[in-house]
């Protein structure tokens, strides 16, 4: 049961990231605000007044879809979820402030789930144990 846990876990955490960042490339999928909305959204600033350029997306949709996808075969595990877990927590700090609302500690709940993957890794089922 705890080898299909880790596939389960993999997958579960990536289906966020991975709808995400092809709702990033275009609102005609109906998963988020497309290219430019999102651009516009980065670089707007946030709670903090603090805005990240929107030259920068198309970096953010690699690391979302790319990652996503190793996540769930377990290819370079343990690097991509600390990749996804600094990202997750940065974007938290970033966009979900302040502490006390929900997606501020929705991805707090991310990043730790990926830091548990950090330390256990990807487990029986997957490319990194081939």
């Amino acid at each position: 049961m705890n080898d299909y846990s880790h596939v389960a876990g993999r997958v579960l955490l990536a289906i966020l990231f991975l709808i995400s960042g092809i709702g990033k490339i275009g609102s005609g999928f109906g998963l988020g605000f497309g290219y430019a909305g999102t651009a516009g959204f980065m670089s707007g600033g946030s709670f903090l007044g603090i805005g990240v350029p929107g030259q920068l997306l198309f970096l953010v949709i690699l690391i979302e879809v790319l990652g996503a996808l190793a996540l769930i075969v377990g290819f370079k595990t343990k690097p991509v979820a600390l990749t996804l877990a600094i990202f997750t927590f940065l974007a938290a700090l970033i966009y979900h402030m302040p502490v006390i609302s929900t997606d501020f500690l929705k991805n707090l709940s991310i990043t730790g789930g990926l830091l548990v993957l950090y330390a256990s890794g990807a487990g029986k089922y997957s490319l990194d144990n081939k």
